[in-house]
């Protein structure tokens, strides 16, 4: 069909574009081949998707992979709404991202704590008034001269604990 044939405004998509939506619905179907059964649970999917999905991860050559992950794709295109099935399928990416983030944090302020003694428990407290000071400061204590002597981190992992406790949400 010719341009000319249509409204400007409603001319259909592209082949370029229609081949983008088709990779785009593929890459969406082999990451849900990658998520746990747990993760998969949490995914809004109709039972042939589903069905589809989980035969696609029994099935390990290449070829057969292949062409079961274009059935896949189909089975997918067959959706009216992508929208929250892509949601719950990259969601528990971002949580993980986020649960790391803290973890580091609380392990940036757990060797701060160590090493600077009272000036960071003084910074944490500004930050976090309901803190206990008279019990990091023990652990910090601890922790030294657990390390000095090449002790397990037992303090350490306490101090963990109780940054943590300050800093979850």
């Amino acid at each position: 069909m010719r341009s000319d044939q249509f409204p400007e405004d409603e001319l259909p998509p592209s082949r370029s574009q229609l081949r983008r939506e088709a990779l785009d619905v593929f890459d969406l179907g082999e990451h849900l081949c990658t998520l746990t059964p747990s993760q998969l649970a949490k995914v809004p999917l109709p039972d042939a998707v589903l069905d589809a999905v989980k035969t696609t991860q029994a099935i390990t050559s290449h070829i057969a992979r292949k062409r079961q992950l274009q059935f896949l794709a189909k089975q997918l295109r067959r959706v009216e709404d992508l929208g929250p099935i892509r949601d719950a399928a990259f969601q528990p990416l971002e949580v993980r991202r986020r649960e790391t983030a803290l973890m580091h944090r609380i392990e940036r302020w757990r060797d701060r704590l160590i090493e600077e003694g009272d000036t960071a428990l003084d910074a944490l407290l500004a930050e976090h008034p309901q803190g206990d000071r008279q019990r990091l400061r023990q652990l910090i204590r601890q922790a030294r001269l657990e390390r000095e002597k090449q002790k397990p981190p037992k303090a350490q992992r306490e101090i963990y604990q109780e940054v943590k406790a300050l800093l979850a949400p």
